[in-house]
């Protein structure tokens, strides 16, 4: 289930991120050791985060998914294995909430990108998400929380 999407407007947020090249199928075993990874590197330069786990996409995901994962963070790391800076960019956002568990995803943004098209809205090639609930916060996965965001072109 989507929320409305509405228009906001994100300031620059300088990130941790790993720089992630995998198929569809590969995303559920790859993602949560990246995630302790970026999370390790983190707590052991005294950085913290200062929003929620992301994905951060250069363009729409296909077969293969090609993208950053990590969080938003309150200062500067130095690069360390595969971790490294990155940033969300600051921009014109159209964002919503998904509702569900994550094998809905596509389907969600298929819905949210029908959405903007309907609108008259040009979206970049970028998106992003992050995760607001999940597994971690109740097993129960039609309670999970997801915000999509697809910047708009200038």
């Amino acid at each position: 289930m989507l929320d409305t999407p509405h228009l906001t407007q994100t300031g620059e947020q300088p990130t941790a991120v790993i720089h992630l090249t995998v198929s569809r199928t590969e995303i559920s075993h790859v993602m949560d050791p990246a995630i302790a990874e970026v999370m390790a590197a983190m707590a052991a330069q005294g950085a913290n985060p200062v929003g929620p786990c992301f994905t951060y996409h250069s363009k729409r995901p296909s077969d293969l998914f090609d993208f950053d994962v990590g969080f938003p963070i309150d200062r500067p790391i130095t690069p360390v294995g595969r971790v490294r800076m990155g940033q969300l960019p600051a921009a014109s956002v159209v964002r919503t909430i998904y509702t569900g568990g994550y094998e809905g995803l596509a389907s969600a943004w298929g819905e949210f990108c029908a959405w903007i098209e309907t609108e008259g809205l040009t979206p970049q090639d970028s998106l992003w998400e992050c995760y607001l609930s999940g597994s971690e916060s109740n097993p129960d996965p039609a309670t999970w929380r997801t915000e999509l965001n697809r910047p708009l072109a200038a």
